[in-house]
């Protein structure tokens, strides 16, 4: 019997190539991977370097048009059973390619994902923002994540206690994977979330185009009395 591969996405808002927003991303999903191919699962991994989208980001934010990118990194997003999301910190709070990246999604797209939330800054002050503020973010996106949290300065990339904290992270990250939470909640649940119209293809509310206000919205007549 084959088990169809888990999908694991990572979106990194490093600024540079390399960068430590990135290496912290990789590490984490390198630990995903080998988790999940020890308990059986294979792992398809797509990667998503935001500051590759930023030509796009500017239209999508303002029109919600998406360019060719942004459209590729969505369908990766609607289909990932798993993510994990890396940003630099500047002045205590997450780049903004990071949020401007999440803002320009559908609200509904993450609904149930699991996440592993993660961020590099130059200084240790900056710590909370993993939980004090892309916690937030992702709580209004009604994403999973899971209860580690990943942050490093620079002494922090070398160190055991970052290691052990990727490996946590990791393996939350592969439990929840594994138990199909996400599209269990898209399955059962779906309908009684609120959703914008539009959000999900069209999928994410029933109207009836053919009642009597839908008709006049659409420049038709009301049948008169009588007729059939």
């Amino acid at each position: 019997m084959t088990t169809t591969a888990l999908r694991l996405v990572v979106i990194s808002a490093g600024a540079s190539d390399p960068s430590s927003t990135r290496m912290l991303a990789d590490r984490t999903a390198q630990r995903a991977v080998a988790l999940s191919r020890e308990r059986g699962r294979d792992v398809e991994l797509t990667v998503i370097e935001i500051r590759e989208l930023l030509p796009e980001l500017p239209q999508a934010l303002s029109s919600q048009f998406m360019g060719p990118g942004f459209t590729k990194a969505i369908e990766a997003l609607v289909e990932a059973d798993g993510i994990i999301a890396a940003t630099p910190v500047y002045k205590a709070a997450a780049a903004a390619s990071f949020t401007g990246f999440f803002q320009v999604l559908d609200n509904d797209l993450l609904i149930g994902k699991p996440v592993v939330l993660a961020a590099t800054a130059g200084t240790a002050r900056h710590a909370l923002v993993v939980d004090q503020e892309v916690r937030s973010l992702f709580a209004y996106l009604r994403a999973l994540p899971v209860p580690t949290g990943l942050f490093a300065a620079p002494e922090d990339m070398s160190s055991t206690a970052l290691t052990s904290r990727i490996d946590r992270a990791a393996k939350e990250l592969t439990l929840l994977m594994e138990s199909g939470f996400a599209k269990a909640v898209r399955e059962d649940s779906w309908k009684s979330y609120s959703h914008e119209f539009g959000s999900a293809g069209g999928t994410e509310v029933s109207v009836d185009f053919e009642s009597d206000l839908m008709r006049l919205a659409t420049g038709g007549t009301l049948p008169r009395s009588g007729d059939a």
